[in-house]
């Protein structure tokens, strides 16, 4: 028993610390789909706490990792990972059996799970820490210094995060990383099959709606009032594009994506997914690059999925004056890790990416 004990033990460790390594590589990451599962669950208060829900909880998966293999004060750690693993269990089982979550994101970015491998793993760690709760009595700290260990784990773990947070995550697992070109990311796989829709028209008449098809809507009869035009998905794909909703519009709202994406000179867009809420200390570093645009070196961007209005204040403030185009603000979040971000194109290559704080 105390073989398979200690077998256990470090499967369990390694596999949190592993999990928690990498999440804390990008603590923004987990937030974001934390506030995906509390829109789902209806949990939208707890939202603006998604960050320090996320930092708290990658530091816990180290440090716990840590004290399950150095064996310290196993009767309060196999508790919590318990409980831990009871709670993700009912998440990873909720996102399956649902159908409203198609990812986890337990490995992050940058290890994609699906829903049914998620839960499953869970369920084999919800079976190997009921092993160690039951038999959490006879696990005893390999050495006397095993607290002083798990200090520096706590150190380690939020000190990570401090620093991918005030900076970008040390790996880069986006589509949108340094190398990537957006173009080729904006296309299906080779061999894969993509999503089948059908347009169905609804129109309207003596007060009743109905939906047709374009084989069968009544083109001949004028007594039925078109109302509206949706597209039904008739056939799900086996993959997508890496690089989804990366269109951006101007702010009358017309589409500049291939311009910009075609633009012979580099290409800076300088993301700002919420004008509101972005980072302080860049402005004369913006500055200096927005001089390089004024000299016709390069071409500027501002990207945000702020209002217009929004956005026309941000620049009277910031003293900015290249373009600003709109995009949707899950995409910018996926961009940039930070907001702002700076990214450097060319010919729809990302060359270079920064954080705020980092802009060159």
């Amino acid at each position: 028993m105390k073989v398979i004990l200690n077998l256990l033990r470090i499967i369990v460790g390694v596999l949190f610390i592993f999990s928690g390594l990498i999440k804390a590589n990008d603590p923004l990451g987990l937030s974001y789909k934390m506030d995906e599962f509390f829109e789902v669950l209806h949990l939208t208060f707890l939202s603006p706490y998604s960050l320090a829900f996320s930092i708290i909880m990658n530091a816990f998966e180290i440090i716990a990792g840590v004290a399950v293999l150095v064996g310290y004060r196993m009767r309060i750690f196999s508790v919590l990972l318990l409980l831990l693993i009871i709670f993700f269990t009912f998440l990873t089982g909720y996102a399956l059996f649902s159908g409203t979550i198609r990812e986890c994101g337990c490995f992050g970015d940058c290890i994609k799970l699906t829903a049914v491998e998620t839960f499953w793993k869970d369920v084999a760690l919800l079976v190997m820490i009921l092993v160690i709760y039951f038999f959490r009595n006879r696990i005893q700290p390999l050495f006397k210094g095993a607290g002083i260990v798990l200090f520096i784990a706590a150190v380690f773990s939020f000190g990570v995060q401090w620093y991918t947070l005030k900076h970008l995550p040390f790996i880069d697992c986006l589509p949108y990383k340094v190398g990537n070109n957006i173009p080729e990311k904006m296309k299906l796989p080779p061999g894969a099959t993509p999503d089948v829709y059908e347009m169905i028209f609804i129109y309207e008449k003596n007060g009743e709606k109905k939906e047709f098809t374009a084989d069968n809507y009544p083109w001949s009869d004028s007594t039925w009032k078109f109302v509206d035009r949706k597209d039904k998905l008739i056939k799900k794909g086996n993959a997508e594009p890496a690089v989804k909703d990366f269109i951006l519009t101007d702010l009358d709202g017309v589409n500049q994506t291939q311009a910009i994406l075609n633009e012979t000179k580099p290409v800076y867009l300088f993301l700002v997914q919420n004008v509101e809420k972005a980072g302080k200390g860049w402005d004369e570093k913006m500055k200096a690059v927005q001089q390089k645009w004024k000299n016709g070196e390069v071409l500027i961007y501002g990207v945000s999925a702020s209002t217009k209005d929004q956005i026309a204040a941000f620049e009277k403030q910031h003293g900015l004056e290249f373009p600003f185009v709109q995009m949707d603000g899950v995409a910018i979040k996926t961009a940039g890790r930070s907001n702002p971000c700076l990214i450097l194109l060319d010919k729809g290559t990302i060359k270079g990416k920064w954080h705020y704080n980092d802009i060159p």
